[in-house]
């Protein structure tokens, strides 16, 4: 059985970093890490990985719920939102990207 190959999705290295690591450690393949949403959008069209791990909130232009949309249009990969934030309207957002 191959492994699961991810992206991670995080602008905050430190967060980013250690969701790799726990990742890694379960025994999932990290592709990449990625600090914005258009470096999502291009790594995951370089790589396609079976699974994206997406944070809601980037401080780029693109955001988190945007990339995932993208992705999912354009490469049918699942994309999993990792957040603190659960304001209604973050969720709603979210909700419209498909999330798996």
């Amino acid at each position: 059985m191959q492994p699961i190959e991810l992206v991670i999705v995080d602008d905050e290295r430190i967060v980013a970093l250690d969701i790799q690591h726990s990742m890694e450690r379960l025994g999932y393949v990290v592709r990449a890490v990625c600090s914005s949403g258009e470096e999502a959008v291009a790594t995951t069209g370089e790589y396609m990985p079976d699974l994206v791990l997406m944070d809601i909130r980037l401080t780029t232009t693109m955001d988190g719920i945007e990339a995932a949309a993208i992705i999912r249009e354009r490469f049918d990969i699942p994309v999993v939102f990792l957040s603190a934030y659960s304001d209604d309207d973050t969720l709603a957002r979210a909700k419209k990207a498909k999330p798996y």
